[in-house]
This record gives structure tokens, sequence and C-alpha cells, in this order.
């Protein structure tokens, strides 16, 4: 496998460095980078860099790492590069992009994969979301899920609109986690806690409640009761997060950002 990113931002590196861990050959990974403040950083991984566009034309993989905003013109220069024998697998990690539009800018290319991975591939600890054209075949299929496992688990889809449910859980839920971890901070600190102790207790907490729902085959409904007991301290906790329907607002929450990753995606679609 030659494969090559477009764009050497933080995911592209946070899959170089997942790939990197699983003992992929660096010398067969090309990052192609105008910004050079970043070459050092890439190259210090054994990566090659070069800001030339046409250094791709032999990867049989390149994943598309820039903003979502650059890949219209991107697709451009790109096209004529997509024409050999061997017609390299295309992944876009671009959020909101369509298939229906960037397979239309390169020219109705038909191997194209699109994935969402979230903040959390940056530690290897990621979730992403996938779906393939149905013209893509089950090698290439393959081959995305690999280089998208280097950062964690991966979700495959059987429709493109359910990207946006995924956009809306995994890739802005990390922003809701770190949300409520900050209002156990506060709590803490409310409480007479000091800094440190807020901070350390809070994302303890959250971590292993996540890791205990992750390894257990108990429903979360189930975990939750088991912690509740009747007449206890968390019944009084519980109670009042339902009074104050916080899993509604969570649930509206979501609901919002999956409507506004629709309205991007048909956006961000528009010649």
């Amino acid at each position: 496998m030659k494969l090559a990113f477009i764009g050497g931002g933080n995911m592209a590196l946070a899959l170089i460095l997942g790939l990197k861990k699983r003992k992929v050959s660096m010398s067969n990974i090309l990052v192609v980078e105008h910004d050079v403040s970043k070459w050092q950083v890439l190259e210090q991984h054994g990566v090659n860099v070069s800001a030339d566009l046409s250094t791709v034309a032999d990867c049989s993989t390149i994943v598309l790492a820039i903003k979502p905003q650059q890949l219209s013109a991107l697709a451009k220069t790109l096209t004529p590069l997509l024409n050999a024998t061997e017609r390299p697998l295309i992944i876009s990690i671009a959020a909101g992009i369509r298939l229906m539009d960037l397979s239309r800018w390169l020219g109705n290319y038909p191997i194209i994969v699109r994935a969402m991975p979230n903040t959390p591939a940056q530690i290897q600890a990621g979730v992403t979301g996938l779906y393939a054209m149905p013209s893509v075949s089950k090698k290439h299929i393959t081959l995305a899920d690999q280089i998208l496992k280097a950062v964690g688990n991966t979700i495959w889809l059987d429709s493109e609109e359910k990207l946006d449910a995924v956009t809306a859980i995994s890739g802005s839920g990390p922003a809701y986690v770190f949300y409520f971890i900050e209002a156990l901070e506060a709590a803490a600190l409310n409480l007479g806690l000091n800094e440190q102790q807020a901070k350390e207790l809070s994302i303890a907490t959250f971590k292993g409640a996540s890791l205990l729902a992750d390894v257990s085959a108990t429903p979360i409904e189930t975990l939750r009761k088991q912690v509740t007991s009747k007449g206890g301290t968390t019944e009084q906790g519980v109670l009042s997060l339902e009074n104050s329907q916080v899993k509604q607002a969570i649930m509206l929450a979501a609901q919002k950002a999956c409507e506004r990753a629709n309205t991007l995606g048909i956006e961000l679609g528009k010649d």
C-alpha cells in the first residue's frame, strides 16, 4: 500500500500515529502539505512530505484531510491524477461533503469512501462512521476500515444520510462530554473541593463509568438504576436531573447538531 494524505493537520497526524503503532511502514506514506511549518512534525515520524500534489499520482489510497471549503477547488487539480490504470481509493474525512458532490467534482469518480472520525482519534481512542459508494469494492472497503481502525473503532452505515447522525453523536459528542465534566468540576468546587480534586474526581468518574458500560453486558439503563438506590443520595441527584429535563436537553442538542450537519452538507455541495 502506498498511502497519501492531502492535508497534514491534526486528523491526518492522528491517523499517521495510529498506523505507525500498527507497524505500517512510514516510508510508504506521503503527505501533501503546503504549510511548511507543519513539515518538521510530520517528517519526524518518517513520512514523506511534499507541497506538490502531482506526487500522489502513484498512490493506491488517497485520504482527503483538508478543510471542506477547500475541497471543490482541490478536486479540479486532483481529477487528472486519478486516470491511472489502477485507480486509487479516495477516503474523504472532510466534514459535511456529500459523496455525490465530491464524486461530481472529481469527474464522477466512483471509488470513494466517506468517513467521520472524532477528536479522540488523536489518542487512538476514536470512533469513525463510514459509508462507501455502491461501486466501491470489498477490497477497498476492507482497506478503508483498516486505515480508520488505526485510530479507534469503526461503524459502517447502510446510508450516507446516517452520517449526519454520526456527526451529531460521536463527532460533536466529545464536546457534550467535556461540557458535563465541566459541570461536575464546577459542582465539586462549589462543594468545597480544590481544583485538582475536582478535576481528578470528575474525569475519573466519567472514564470509569464509560469503561464499565463498555465491558458490561448489562443495559445502560440498568447500570444507572443499580447506582440509584431507593432513598439514597444518587436518587436525589437523578431526580434533580429529570426535573430539569436534562435528558431531553441532550437529545435536543443532538437533533440540532444533526440538522446543522445536513444543512452544511447542502451548503458545502453548492458549486
